[in-house]
């Protein structure tokens, strides 16, 4: 079943993906820029433009015992791989392009193992550091089996300080073998390139007049004259298109014919076209009618797939999300349906969505809870998918003694992954504390935004969790408060324990939200339990969820020693 996997790829990887599993890989892993990337989340009733931030990842790496430890694992598993890698931490030296290097050349030859040799791996990486990537892709896959270094323009031009403006990605693509899979996809042709060149229609379409021979003189058939047309005369041999003939009669067919044989059968299709010559109404020499094929093959420089901007309706609010029509041509060209799509660095799950899509299998891997609740939502958002029954979520607890343990080992992990899965935003985490503290509690972990059923009004709801034991009614009397402060509709409290009976005094005594001849309660208490079991706050029956409906994204940078780091993903 397709599968959302929380936690470190390498574990999931080596636990759960057999030998040969998978049949094509996407990988957009951070690039080591030194950004503190945070997901932005609007705020759909406010006219001034406020935004909840909560911090995505932070993409930094540093050379810790931990890169020691993966240099010896690597020097057991892939000994001419490690001896690249102590190669370049000598040149470099032990510093965080280093630890960077190190961290993905381990990930990179779990990958490998997992690929089948029909298997092809893109990896989305940026100039900084792909040029080392590529050697480390070059001992895993062997050089030969190098396809394209795929240039992607992911932004506008501007202007760089004193270098030119960096406008691109680099996306390394590998075969694992001479059968890796391959399905021509075409471009579109630019519309004035098509009235200039294809002006000439007929019942087939629109053409052009192409040369039917080549330069060159050759003795065998392809030297030879056909219907009274002589191309040696002309220092010139038969061209006879290998798409068109494959088209007509299949390729072994084809090759088996004879040049004249070809020639007829081009005439006979209508596909050759006989100028007059003279006042005596003789054929001139041959020409082909090329007619406007479905467009141009893929090349290895993308600049018709723009960036996801701020207003696109696939906007999830993720720092480095990629469009998905960039992860559809991937997929299309490299896959089959109903084969096996991996993304160990899935994000917000665009290559999910594009494989869903395209009817291919998938498998996610983050390791964040926050990405997997917004590829959750993503799913039930755009193909009405529901968790636990159309696709499995694994490494989130599923009961409540592991959300317990979530909370005991990281409580703002513990935030993310319930308030993702009661369907609201995660709020509060900032990149100015990184660690998730607020500056000052307000008493908000999550937002929901809905609409009325009549879409005359969009409201908000309030999300509280509170994970620890020394329950008490003041904390609801505080959600209460904070409800009214944000002008909120509703308040939603969550609790790992039970609340207690003054808690739930206290929420009646808050009253209702009413919307038309139904009420709500006011302040809604919920279990962890009952979240596990498919409870979720209540709102007007009809009205839709829109908490990740459409965000805005913001790349917030942090200061080093040599000023501020270049956004490396065009969000600025």
């Amino acid at each position: 079943m397709n599968t959302l996997y929380y936690g470190d790829n390498l574990e999931v990887l080596a636990e759960h993906f057999p030998d040969e599993s998978v049949d094509l890989i996407y990988l957009d892993p951070p690039f080591n820029s030194k950004v503190d990337y945070n997901v932005i989340f609007r705020e759909h009733n406010k006219d001034d433009g406020a935004t909840a931030q909560i911090l995505a990842f932070e993409d930094t790496w540093h050379w810790t015992l931990e890169s020691e430890h993966a240099l010896d694992r690597i020097m057991a598993k892939n000994g001419k791989l490690a001896e690249l890698l102590y190669l370049i931490v000598g040149t470099l030296q032990k510093n965080d392009l280093s630890a960077y290097l190190v961290s993905m050349a381990e990930r990179l030859n779990e990958l490998r193992r997992v690929l089948k040799p029909s298997g092809s791996l893109y990896l989305h990486c940026d100039p900084v550091a792909s040029h080392y990537l590529k050697m480390v892709l070059d001992i895993l896959f062997g050089a030969a089996n190098f396809r394209n270094e795929i240039i992607w323009k992911r932004t506008s031009a501007h202007s760089g300080s004193k270098r030119w403006g960096d406008v691109h990605d680099t996306i390394l693509f590998y075969g694992a073998s001479k059968q890796a899979v391959w399905n021509p996809v075409y471009q579109k042709f630019d519309e004035s390139y098509v009235n200039s060149k294809y002006k000439n229609a007929d019942a087939k379409g629109r053409f052009q007049l192409d040369n039917l021979t080549a330069a060159g003189i050759r003795q065998g058939d392809s030297g030879a004259p056909w219907k009274g047309v002589d191309p040696t005369a002309k220092g010139r041999h038969w061209a006879v298109s290998r798409e068109v003939m494959k088209g007509l009669v299949g390729e072994e067919t084809a090759t088996s014919m004879s040049t004249q044989a070809k020639l007829d059968l081009l005439d006979s299709h209508g596909y050759i076209y006989w100028p007059t010559k003279g006042r005596g109404g003789q054929p001139g020499f041959p020409r082909f009618r090329r007619y406007l094929a479905e467009g141009v093959p893929v090349q290895d420089v993308i600049t018709d797939i723009p960036p996801v901007n701020s207003q696109a309706a696939e906007r999830l609010g993720y720092p480095t999300q990629k469009p998905v029509a960039l992860l559809e041509r991937i997929i299309s060209v490299s896959s089959n349906p109903g084969d096996v799509v991996l993304d160990p660095f899935c994000g917000c799950g665009t290559a999910v969505a594009a494989a869903q899509k395209l009817g291919r299998q998938w498998r996610g891997i983050d390791i964040t809870h926050l990405s997997v609740a917004l590829m959750t939502a993503r799913l039930e958002r755009d193909f009405g998918l529901k968790p636990g029954k159309d696709f499995q979520v694994e490494g989130t607890p599923r009961d409540v003694g592991a959300a317990r343990y979530l909370f005991e080992r990281d409580p703002f992990q513990f935030q993310f992954w319930i308030v993702g899965l009661a369907g609201a935003q995660p709020y509060g985490a900032t990149a100015s504390n990184k660690k998730g503290k607020k500056g000052g509690d307000t008493g908000i972990d999550g937002q929901m935004f809905f609409r009325t059923p009549a879409g005359e009004k969009l409201e908000k709801v309030i999300v509280s969790v509170k994970g620890g034991k020394n329950l008490n009614p003041a904390m609801v009397r505080d959600l209460v408060g904070t409800v009214q402060r944000e002008s909120a509709a509703i308040g939603v409290f969550i609790t790992i324990d039970e609340p207690t009976k003054g808690m739930k005094d206290e929420a009646a005594k808050a009253g209702t939200y009413k919307y038309g001849a139904k009420s709500y309660p006011k302040i809604q208490l919920l279990t962890v339990q009952e979240i596990l079991e498919g409870k979720r706050p209540e709102i007007p029956h009809g009205s839709a969820n829109m908490s990740f409906e459409r965000q805005e994204v913001k790349t917030l940078q942090r200061q080093t020693k040599k000023g501020n780091a270049p956004s490396l993903f065009g969000d600025d």
